[in-house]
């Protein structure tokens, strides 16, 4: 077990990513990833951005989350993978498209190693977003 020197929280893999205290804009939350990591999150929060102009930023599950009269989509970042989750019927309408992604009901796993697909991430984000307001 690894133990982290700084929120004393026990790990099974050492140097475990995780975050210590609680954050509680989404800035904090790209600042306390690593290096390497920030821009893609940008990118996935500026994407959500062009899809969402009227959505609340906050932390929710210790995530990013877009927020309009409910939670639009989640993100977070992992190891080796950037999580997504608009939720599960967003997931199912678009699976065709999310074909080449790991995705479990409500989340799509978009490994690090290729390309961020923004331009998808809009696109599932606009359909959040219509279905919110067709809800009202």
């Amino acid at each position: 077990m690894w133990q982290c020197p700084k929120c004393q929280r026990a790990f099974k893999t050492a140097d475990q990513h995780h975050f210590c205290g609680k954050i509680t804009t989404i800035d904090e939350y790209i600042a306390d990833c690593a290096e390497e990591v920030r821009p893609m999150l940008s990118g996935v929060r500026e994407a959500i951005r062009k899809a969402a102009p009227n959505a609340k930023e906050k932390i929710a599950w210790q995530m990013p989350t877009f927020w309009q009269s409910e939670n639009l989509i989640h993100f977070a970042a992992f190891k080796s993978r950037i999580g997504i989750y608009p939720g599960a019927e967003a997931v199912e309408l678009f699976a065709e498209r999310l074909a080449e992604y790991k995705t479990t009901k409500g989340a799509i796993q978009l490994p690090m190693s290729k390309p961020i697909p923004y331009a998808l991430i809009t696109e599932i984000v606009v359909w959040r977003v219509s279905c919110v307001e067709a809800a009202k």
